[in-house]
């Protein structure tokens, strides 16, 4: 109980200074000018040419590196053991977080990161317990739900959010099936995230990029399956959809909305969950809250089914509430992208204005990705 209180606060102190300090790192290195390291800029509020806020995609190092050192700290001093099985996943949780990493700071494409994800998913999903056909599914299921939380972060804190009340709540799924070195693996992520949160709430000051949205989806659904490998098919397969509703809710939504409306599924267009609520006359804040709560709703469904509390039946409820998520974005689609005023200052990478008194040819690539708020 000792060193959970205390890995906790040292999980989330050790985030909070280092999410910081690359901060500082970040904008000293040149995101301010659009050179050096990457950075997610806000989206002009008026067509005045001025430069937006930059926003350095480097927190998900922080989440990473927080939650590994005092994870195989605990593990090194034989305070809190992680075992054979939460060693193996937090080691591919990194694998996976430097692959983000170089995504963040290089053109890598989707389907690389995916790819690697789905190696690294094969890598720990437990062939044993589930069988070929049932573990190949696992495979697919976690790089799913992977890129679902790597689609929560295009707004400031969602993705922070919701990651933090998962894993407090698969935490005591693991407790409660006594695999406590996963356990506390996931209480270290959680308290982690809720580090970032301190630097990365509306309106952030740096973000997770691809490296902490990768590293947190990862080891969060192949913790799932983890957990519930061994258990009845049933009430393992109603909680693992509740631990994760609010991801896959927005990734249906968007999924049903996109091919309604004829966009392409991987451009990015303001139709996820929190621009709907936004438009809806909710605050970024407010907006976070409403995520929250819902997060926690449907984590807390999953956790009672774990412990025993509610019937597997108890997870069609949340099935309903992803499903008319679902008929809502079939009914009225996002807005469709604007276009970029011609005096706003162009991203790294992309073509200059003419109305700016260049020429229309490209700029020259920069390290990194300007994300759309």
């Amino acid at each position: 109980m000792l060193y959970g209180i205390t890995a906790a606060t040292a999980a989330l102190l050790l985030t909070a200074t280092l999410a910081a300090l690359l901060r500082s790192l970040s904008l000293r290195l040149g995101p301010a000018d659009g050179t050096g390291l990457p950075d997610r800029r806000a989206k002009p509020r008026a067509p005045a040419p001025t430069r937006p806020r930059p926003v350095p995609l480097l927190g998900g190092v922080a989440v990473a590196g927080a939650t590994a050192l005092v994870g195989w700290a605990g593990n090194w001093t034989g305070a809190a053991p992680l075992g054979a099985d939460a060693g193996r996943l937090l080691a591919a949780g990194i694998a996976v977080a430097l692959l983000g990493l170089a995504a963040d700071l290089l053109p890598v494409p989707p389907v690389v990161c995916g790819a690697g994800v789905a190696v690294a998913a094969a890598l720990t999903v437990p062939f044993d317990d589930l069988g070929l056909p049932a573990g190949a599914l696992a495979v697919a299921w976690i790089v799913l739900v992977t890129q679902a939380f790597r689609s929560l972060d295009h707004a400031d804190g969602v993705m922070g959010t919701v990651g933090v009340i998962t894993a407090f709540a698969l935490s005591g799924c693991a407790a409660a099936q006594l695999m406590d070195g996963l356990a506390a693996l996931l209480s270290v992520l959680a308290a982690a995230l809720t580090g970032f949160l301190m630097q990365g709430w509306p309106p952030a000051r740096i973000a997770p990029g691809r490296c902490g949205s990768l590293f947190a989806g990862f080891l969060l659904a192949a913790a799932v399956v983890r957990v519930h490998a061994e258990g009845p098919a049933g009430p393992g397969l109603g909680a693992a959809f509740a631990l994760t509703a609010v991801a896959g809710a927005d990734a249906v939504l968007v999924l049903v909305s996109r091919r309604r409306a004829g966009w392409p599924l991987l451009r990015p267009a303001p139709d996820h969950l929190v621009h709907r609520l936004r438009r809806a006359g909710l605050t970024r804040q407010g907006v976070l809250v409403v995520t929250g709560l819902a997060a926690f709703a449907a984590a807390s469904v999953g956790l009672c089914i774990d412990l025993g509390w509610l019937g597997a039946g108890a997870a069609w409820w949340v099935v309903g509430a992803v499903a008319a998520v679902a008929v809502a974005g079939a009914l009225r689609p996002g807005t469709r992208p604007r276009r970029a005023h011609p005096h706003a200052i162009p991203a790294p990478g992309g073509p200059v204005p003419r109305s700016l008194g260049r020429p229309g040819r490209p700029r020259p690539e920069a390290p990194g990705a300007v994300k759309v708020h």
